[in-house]
């Protein structure tokens, strides 16, 4: 009894289901055959009247956003809905029927195409079938993924902004044969001015969101009602990027190598040859930088994105500092052979200069300035061994007998024996510059030899206030630098964050396309 009940049962479902197949076979047949329906036909009652044709879209996923090719591309599922009077049906004959489910190919399609398409798919990506009511509703979702063309504006790359849109039209009729709107919404009964986007199924962007979303209809004066041209449907998206990514791998690492340049000036100021190669160095990292961004960015002359503003700047940093390290250099080097020093550069650099910059220097005096306690040098040594050669007895007994030829007396060199000084020992040498040309000849070398002590110790002073000067000039360069830089640095990137989405997604109209 109870297998009978199973086969009556597994019956009556076959049944049901061959009725139900034959009634949506008999709708067919009535639409399509006894009707003689025609899908090349416009479904339109009279020759100049348009049919009015709604389109919505519904973002999936927004994939990405190719700066250099200019295109974005996106996962879409795009509504279209328009009235055909040739399809309509009593629900009654029909054993209720409310719907009915056909390949898309079978209907009148209105053609429409994504017009900024940037690889030449004007299609969607799959033709599902068609939705039919029996007031002759013609409702069709297909899914698609579109690569439209984004200008692309990278003045403020990588704080900037996009506004980038979807351009959909007819490519085969016109105004006057249809008529392009946008969807109505069920659930608050007026026009849906946005790109609608599903919660649970839409899927975030990493580097892009979305902060506007508005569409609307758009006409051509330009253009008459017979040109395909006249009416557009856009859906814009106006994205902002998400500056992290760029911030950690490009900006940081940057600012932080550019900023080694101004270390520089802590080396001393003979050092030249280090501090250009690590200025030359930092240099070439900001570089290999710029290629990078040449890279992310479209090949445009239009604009200058912001990081490739602030790589050239920093460059140009490095550059002068590269010109202050061979200045500096060549100043430290100078010696009176080559350069003189004048009293105002030495005053400025040496006096004026190092009060406000905190520096403490002793700068060396020369011979004619007013005089101070030397370094001990070879020329009081040598003094000192003159006076001792005279006081010995050797001498006298030496120069005796050319005491006695050249009427000297023993009481003239006694008279300087205890008290010899520089004057003292001129007058001596002229006095032995008579007596033999031998004693002469020592004369003159020993003149010679102190003439010579006496300049290079000059020499050697005026040579170290040159070296104080390049350091002076490195300390007033650091300042300079470290100035330069971080107003530059602040300043550049704080025109990028203050670049934001404007409120509103259209200047002038005090509305935000966005649902309530």
């Amino acid at each position: 009894m109870k297998t009978l009940w199973l086969l009556l049962t597994l019956l009556l479902t076959v049944c049901l289901g061959v009725f139900c197949r034959n009634q949506e076979e008999k709708l067919i047949k009535h639409l399509f055959e006894e009707r003689g329906y025609n899908k090349e036909v416009r479904p339109a009652k009279s020759k100049n009247e348009p049919v009015d044709v709604y389109l919505a879209l519904t973002l999936s996923n927004l994939i990405s956003l190719k700066e250099t090719d200019e295109t974005l591309t996106s996962n879409v599922w795009m509504e279209h809905g328009w009235y055909d009077h040739r399809l309509t049906w009593n629900k009654s004959l029909f054993d209720d029927i409310s719907i009915l489910r056909l390949p898309a190919d079978m209907v009148w399609q209105p053609q429409i195409v994504l017009e900024n398409n940037n690889d030449g798919q004007f299609q969607v990506a799959y033709y599902c079938n068609v939705l039919l009511y029996p007031n002759g509703y013609v409702y069709w979702l297909p899914p698609a993924i579109f690569r439209s063309t984004c200008l692309i504006n990278v003045n403020f790359f990588p704080f900037d902004w996009q506004n980038c849109s979807l351009i959909f039209r007819s490519k085969t009729y016109s105004a006057n044969e249809i008529n392009l709107e946008l969807a109505m919404s069920d659930e608050t009964e007026g026009i849906i001015e946005w790109v609608d986007i599903d919660p649970e199924a839409f899927t975030e962007n990493g580097e892009w969101a979305i902060r506007h979303r508005p569409a609307k209809k758009v006409t051509d004066p330009k253009y008459t009602h017979d040109d395909l041209e006249y009416q557009e449907v856009h859906f814009y998206l106006i994205i902002q990027r998400k500056p992290l990514f760029y911030i950690i791998n490009l900006i940081v690492p940057c600012v932080l190598i550019s900023s080694l340049v101004v270390l520089v000036f802590f080396l001393p100021a003979k050092a030249g040859g280090q501090k250009c190669t690590v200025s030359i160095s930092v240099l070439l990292a900001q570089t290999v930088f710029l290629f990078l961004i040449a890279q992310k960015v479209p090949e445009t002359s239009l604009s200058v994105p912001l990081i490739g503003k602030y790589l050239m700047f920093v460059m140009f940093v490095a550059t002068l500092v590269v010109m202050n390290c061979v200045i500096a250099l060549n100043v430290s080097l100078r010696t009176p052979n080559t350069h003189t020093m004048s009293g105002k550069l030495k005053r400025v650099f040496l006096e004026v200069l190092p009060q406000y910059l905190g520096m403490h220097l002793e700068p060396s005096e020369d011979s004619w300035d007013i005089p101070r306690p030397r370094r001990r040098s070879s020329f009081g040594t040598m003094l000192k061994a003159e006076e001792y050669i005279l006081k010995k007895p050797r001498s006298e007994l030496m120069f005796e007998r050319q005491k006695d030829r050249h009427g000297l007396k023993s009481l003239f060199f006694d008279k300087f024996a205890d008290g010899v000084d520089v004057g003292t020992t001129t007058n001596l040498y002229k006095g032995l510059a008579h007596m033999a040309p031998e004693i002469k000849d020592c004369v003159d070398a020993c003149n010679f030899i102190a003439q010579s002590t006496k300049e290079q110790n000059d020499t050697g002073s005026e040579m170290e206030n040159w070296v104080l000067i390049g350091k002076v000039m490195d300390k007033v360069c650091f300042w300079i630098a470290i100035l330069v830089f971080t107003i530059g640095t602040v300043g550049i990137f704080l025109m990028g964050h203050l670049n934001n989405v404007p409120e509103l997604p259209f200047p002038g109209e005090q509305k935000k396309y966005a649902p309530p």
